[in-house]
């Protein structure tokens, strides 16, 4: 659309591109630190010192200045002091608007770092991916123009490249971990659903919740707006076949609307934590059983070792 007074040019699209990545970085290093801080608000002052730093280099659109913030930013975070204990980690999936906006869910993020939960929430940037992606299906599989396609391919590489710096320094980092490419996540999602399915999130709700399952993370939360049909049709209609694929699956399916009772909201989201304490109680208790068990037998076998030698 034509809208008087905004023009689509080079240099801002390279200042929304950088304010993108690093919100998504933000999203990774401060969600998985903030809920074991050993100083309380340490995680939150620390986030608030860098982005008074990164505001300039939003303005000036820079990528090498982005490249040196990323590797500090991670490195930063990466050595802020935290509690040596294990929570139960809930992925957030769900309409864009009610996945990353604050007010529209009710503050999620905090709610369960309250009731004692680390969050993950998988990456915009993957959502632009997922729209160009749609573009290659398209073609491939539709009958629709080669440009669109070659422009999509174009666009995911770029998308790549501006993410290489970040994932390098994820990739370093003892805590963190990089972002997934949009191919992987697509493979995943087609076991479950036809890639076909584009409208609103479409497949891409299911491949980010086949992600969080084959990275151990069972607990899910998919929010969905009161009236967006396409997200209620998808959301709801793969769990069954998640269950069947991912036994441990722990989804909740929560609607958001201002009419909706908030009270209704938090119970359902405290049954799902529930349920997400215990099997995190149970892994716990098997793994010390096998480290009690094993303990007998490494004693045995370094009394082997020392009499051999």
């Amino acid at each position: 659309e034509n809208t008087p007074g905004f023009k689509l040019t080079v240099p801002l699209v390279k200042r929304a591109a950088l304010a993108f990545l690093y919100g998504d970085l933000f999203e990774k290093v401060v969600y998985r630190a903030r809920p074991y801080e050993k100083v309380p608000g340490s995680v939150d002052q620390l986030h608030e010192q860098w982005l008074k730093i990164i505001k300039p280099n939003i303005k000036n659109g820079s990528f090498h200045e982005f490249k040196q913030n990323v590797a500090q930013i991670v490195q930063d975070f990466d050595h802020i002091p935290l509690r040596n204990i294990r929570k139960p980690k809930v992925t957030l999936v769900g309409e864009i608007l009610v996945k990353y906006s604050p007010i529209a869910n009710n503050n999620i993020v905090r709610l369960l770092e309250k009731e004692g939960a680390e969050v993950n929430c998988p990456e915009i940037a993957g959502f632009l991916n997922y729209s160009l992606y749609n573009q290659i299906y398209k073609h491939d599989h539709l009958g629709f123009s080669l440009k669109n396609k070659v422009l999509a391919q174009v666009a995911i590489k770029l998308i790549d490249l501006c993410e290489k710096p970040m994932n390098r320094a994820l990739k370093c980092s003892k805590r963190f971990c990089a972002s997934q490419a949009i191919e992987q996540i697509a493979q995943g999602a087609e076991k479950i659903i036809n890639l076909g399915n584009e409208t609103g999130e479409g497949w891409f709700l299911t491949g980010e919740m086949v992600e969080s399952l084959k990275q151990g993370i069972n607990n899910i939360i998919c929010m969905q707006p009161f009236g967006c049909l396409p997200n209620h049709i998808v959301g709801k209609g793969v769990v069954k076949q998640l269950h069947s694929q991912y036994p441990k699956a722990n989804i909740a399916l929560i609607d958001y609307d201002p009419s909706l009772s908030a009270v209704n909201q938090l119970n359902r989201i405290r049954l799902m934590l529930s349920t997400a304490k215990k099997n995190l109680a149970h892994e716990l208790q098997q793994e010390q059983q096998a480290t009690t068990s094993s303990s007998p037998q490494r004693a045995a076998e370094n009394r082997l070792a020392s009499n051999i030698n």
